[in-house]
């Protein structure tokens, strides 16, 4: 079976750790740190909500998808992987989300 383009994606991201900043926006953003990527996550996940609440489809496709690459960005800064989340989400399936909110504040 392919990978799906999102591991792909995420594979490309962690073989630019390390690498020259001049040429790659990803090392840019490693070599400023993860406040940095952090920043930029939050920056992206404002501007897919202005997209949504705009009802533009294009737009909001755009800023999904940087949301996306800056979220993958910062999990791979973390050492976390699609991996991680894909388990996550898979040990959540079945529960209620109510109670799965719940059972975080304990």
């Amino acid at each position: 079976m392919a990978e799906d383009f999102l591991t792909t994606l995420e594979s490309v991201i962690r073989s630019r750790q390390g690498a020259d900043p001049a040429t790659s926006y990803t090392a840019r953003l490693f070599a400023a740190g993860r406040a940095k990527i952090a920043q930029k996550l939050g920056e992206e996940a404002v501007e897919t909500v202005i997209a949504s609440l705009a009802s533009d489809r294009a737009a909001l496709i755009g800023e999904a998808t940087d949301l996306m690459f800056h979220l993958l960005v910062l999990l791979a800064d973390a050492g976390l992987s699609l991996d991680d989340i894909r388990a996550e989400m898979r040990r959540r399936e079945g529960v209620s989300g109510i109670d799965e909110k719940a059972a975080r504040k304990e």
